[in-house]
């Protein structure tokens, strides 16, 4: 069973900008599935390659396929 948990964090109004517009030209897409996309990559990036991020990744990825 996933769980999710909340999060509350600032980021760029540039950068919001460009998450709102991107999320008005890709309506299968939402805040929360780009920033867990987001995350879970970065965290496959520069982390200890943990199975778990990857699984996230490619979940959140086709999620809607």
């Amino acid at each position: 069973m996933n769980s999710t948990v909340s999060i509350f964090t600032e980021i760029p109004e540039t950068l919001h900008e460009s998450l709102k517009n991107y999320l008005e030209t890709h309506p299968d897409w939402d805040q929360n599935r780009v920033l867990t996309a987001a995350l879970s990559l970065f965290l496959l990036q520069n982390g200890d390659s943990d199975r778990r991020a990857a699984r996230v990744y490619l979940e959140t990825l086709f999620h809607h396929c």
